[in-house]
């Protein structure tokens, strides 16, 4: 069997208990040795095959997990955060339907979750915003023309942009061009979660000045919105004017 497992954004202990397990019981495990934490891989079992994938092609990773299954052993593909959010893992789950390999997927705490909780903030609140959108800059590879940064800063809302911590005059550009103002809050979230976290806390318009000055070229989220502002409202949920399901309003 193979299970796909997210590691979590970063911290160790932040995979899942079954993610966890799953590890400890693998004969074999392919991680993504660029952005998952090594120290995942110490509780594995004794003679477990252990595989980096930031030096294997696709074709390689299929074939690691062909022979395990020939053995009718157990492998853990090992992805950072959540593999749903850029994994790459909808490839190689078609190349298994294509072979008849089970497979199944274990889901991961996300890093824009963790930068969150490194920022103290939340990203949905009242009368600020209530949506988010998770995206990245077109760089080396491309992203849909509707999907654009520009076209996204249009909608005013949260934004949490992947990927893009080597792209941020360009980032920055787009962002103005699409309607933010450059007194909008951003933090740049350097790897949220690891031991060396770091926070950076600017505004659209000081966005790649302050990158270059923290000489920050990878392994950040950049989050942008005025959910990092001071201005919002209250839940309704919590209001004692309003019902619920579960209590009546106070006159």
């Amino acid at each position: 069997m193979i299970y796909f497992v997210g590691a979590g954004s970063g911290a160790a202990d932040l995979i899942t208990v079954r993610g966890a397990r799953l590890l400890r019981e693998a004969d074999a495990i392919i991680y993504a040795g660029s952005l998952v934490s090594e120290e995942l891989l110490h509780e594995r079992r004794e003679g477990a095959l252990v595989y980096n994938s930031a030096y294997m092609t696709l074709d390689e990773v299929i074939e690691v997990m062909v022979e395990m299954e020939k053995q009718q052993k157990m492998t853990v593909r090992l992805h950072t955060g959540d593999p749903s959010l850029y994994g790459a893992i909808r490839e190689q789950m078609d190349r298994l339907d294509e072979l008849g390999f089970a497979y199944d997927i274990c889901p991961g705490v996300s890093s824009f979750s963790a930068a969150a909780a490194a920022l103290k903030a939340e990203y949905t609140l009242p009368s600020v915003s209530q949506s988010v959108i998770i995206t990245r800059m077109a760089g080396r590879t491309p992203v849909p023309e509707l999907e654009s940064i520009r076209r996204f800063a249009a909608h005013q809302c949260t934004m949490v942009i992947f990927l893009s911590a080597s792209l941020t005059e360009k980032l920055q550009e787009e962002l103005l061009e699409g309607g933010y103002q450059e007194n909008t809050p951003v933090a740049i979230v350097y790897r949220a979660s690891w031991p060396d976290e770091k926070i950076i806390r600017c505004t659209v318009g000081t966005l790649h000045e302050s990158a270059l000055h923290h000489e920050i070229t990878r392994h950040a989220l950049i989050v942008v919105g005025d959910f990092l502002g001071d201005e919002y409202e209250t839940s309704l949920l919590y209001d004692p004017a309003f019902s619920t399901g579960y209590r009546e309003a106070k006159k």
